[in-house]
């Protein structure tokens, strides 16, 4: 997935009041491209993806002690989508925060959503104060 360059002011952090830190990027998947907002709370992360302004799904995952494997729910949407839970899952396993994933874009296809994380493992990795 390739980075792509936002607008000045959409691509600049912005800061909401109590810690909360906000993040916007985007990146081209094939043809698609995807829009990323991320909400760094205390000790979580919001995260929504898609291509238009729409909240159809959201899920939750964190770390348990007694589990190698985070555990998810989802909160929102059809439960036989499990994108939003899968990509909060394995988010959860990289950062040891609670994750809410909000996936909005049709194509589930497994190499598409590898795409949809490595682009956001490299902006973890660019910018880790906003994560």
């Amino acid at each position: 997935m390739e980075p792509q360059q936002l607008p000045e002011a959409a691509a600049s952090p912005r800061h909401a009041p109590a810690g909360i830190s906000l993040h916007d990027f985007c990146g081209r998947a094939g043809e698609q491209l995807v829009h990323f907002h991320a909400m760094r709370l205390r000790d979580s992360l919001f995260l929504w993806v898609g291509a238009e302004p729409a909240l159809r799904s959201l899920a939750v995952a964190m770390c348990s002690p007694h589990d190698s494997i985070p555990v998810s729910t989802s909160l929102l949407g059809d439960a036989s989508d499990t994108t939003s839970n899968s990509l909060a899952q394995r988010l959860a396993r990289k950062t040891k925060k609670q994750i809410f994933v909000s996936y909005n874009l049709q194509n589930t296809d497994s190499s598409f959503i590898l795409h949809i994380e490595n682009r956001i493992k490299e902006e973890m990795v660019a910018f880790p104060e906003k994560f």
